[in-house]
């Protein structure tokens, strides 16, 4: 006979066996909610909680979002990640808003052994291990469509100006990428700091070269300065410039002097316009509804729709690895079998695109994520 004392044991370690099995999944998000890069790390907050209010449970396990605002430091959004892995042991990584502060971010998920899940487009070392991924379009992908717009637009002369970053780097050699196989000569290349004030003295030298169009490689409200210094000066050329631009301060900082702009997005802008068969448009309607519960008002951005993105991936991936993998949330054999299934994520529907990720590559969206659209009155409109 089963003594009491024994069952009681046995009920014990049952009890406690369950809670184990119930551990939290929990997110680390960094972001940049106040700043220079404050007009996107805003909105990137505002959609992961509208994801976190869609989806609050993955695989009948909560799921806890710890937010650390970087201040648009990328030594800050460093020391946030590394508190959020060895402090509060995060599964996950997202974050942050400026490319500089997402590699830092990375370098800290490579040694620590976390998968980061970016919003922003990120370039990884060839030894990085496969912890990084981006749920953004990559930078040469985005800026190809655009030259592929101005190919059609007869541009043959095209002056850049961006900042003096990661990202205006990237911008710029993915666009003398694209151009020259276009036939379209890059004729200038011009840098500014994201805090600066004033860029007259670059305009005027992208001017005096004469260009068809000028393209601009920044993001966010300091990215309406250089169209507002061509505006100042007359320039009637056509005007281009990156995604990083598709946020509601741009446009009212940018005003009058952006009309006309034309830049890549993902569908997640024009879903209403998307054929119903699109695989896209069910989850880019889904994000906006969430959207609009959560925040009182439908969104005029594609940045929140990358977290939103980044909180689906992640959700597909944990909800695989719990039932591949014996490792609890909280643990490094968890984090190891997250990041091998993110890598394994195949045809997954966002709002931006299809995720599928490549062998030793962090992005996972392909063509059918980039349309152009123009800005006409104040409102973004699909370039057909």
């Amino acid at each position: 006979m089963t003594s009491p004392l024994r069952i009681a044991a046995a009920l014990a370690s049952a009890a406690l066996a369950c809670c184990a099995q119930a551990a939290d999944l929990k997110i680390g998000f960094v972001s940049s909610m106040s700043g220079p890069v404050s007009a996107l790390g805003i909105p990137y907050a505002k959609g992961i909680q509208a994801a976190a209010a869609f989806q609050p449970t993955i695989a009948g396990r909560k799921v806890q979002l710890i937010v650390l605002d970087d201040a648009s430091d990328p030594s800050t959004a460093a020391r946030n990640a590394r508190k959020l892995v060895t402090e509060d042991k995060v599964d996950v990584l997202i974050g942050t808003s400026g490319v500089p502060g997402a590699m830092a971010i990375a370098a800290v998920a490579r040694e620590t052994k976390t998968p980061l899940i970016s919003p922003t487009p990120i370039s990884v070392p060839a030894d990085d291990g496969g912890w990084s991924f981006t749920v953004s379009q990559p930078f040469p992908l985005m800026v190809a469509t655009v030259v592929e717009r101005m190919k059609k637009g007869g541009v043959k002369t095209v002056a850049f100006i961006g900042f003096s970053d990661a990202l205006g780097d990237l911008a710029y050699d993915s666009l003398v990428k694209a151009a020259e196989p276009a036939g379209i000569k890059v004729v200038a290349d011009e840098r500014y700091a994201r805090g600066d004030s004033s860029v007259a003295g670059q305009v005027l030298k992208l001017i005096a070269t004469r260009p068809d169009a000028v393209f601009a490689g920044n993001s966010g409200s300091p990215g309406a300065l250089p169209y507002l210094a061509l505006a100042d000066r007359g320039y009637k050329g056509q005007l281009y410039g990156t995604h990083g631009l598709i946020n509601a301060d741009f446009v009212r900082v940018g005003g009058a002097s952006v009309e006309g702009l034309m830049v890549p997005s993902g569908p997640v802008m024009v879903a209403d316009q998307l054929a119903a068969e699109n695989p896209v448009r069910k989850v880019a309607l889904d994000f906006r509804g969430s959207y609009q519960k959560t925040h009182g008002a439908a969104p005029v951005d594609a940045f929140s729709a990358y977290t939103f993105d980044a909180w689906l991936v992640f959700a597909d991936a944990a909800a695989r690895a719990l039932k591949t993998s014996k490792a609890e949330p909280g643990t490094p054999e968890f984090r190891t079998a997250l990041k091998d299934a993110i890598a394994a994520t195949k045809e997954l529907p966002g709002t931006h695109g299809v995720f599928s990720f490549q062998p030793n590559s962090a992005y996972g969206l392909d063509k059918r994520s980039a349309v152009v659209i123009k800005l006409e009155k104040g409102q973004w409109k699909l370039v057909p």
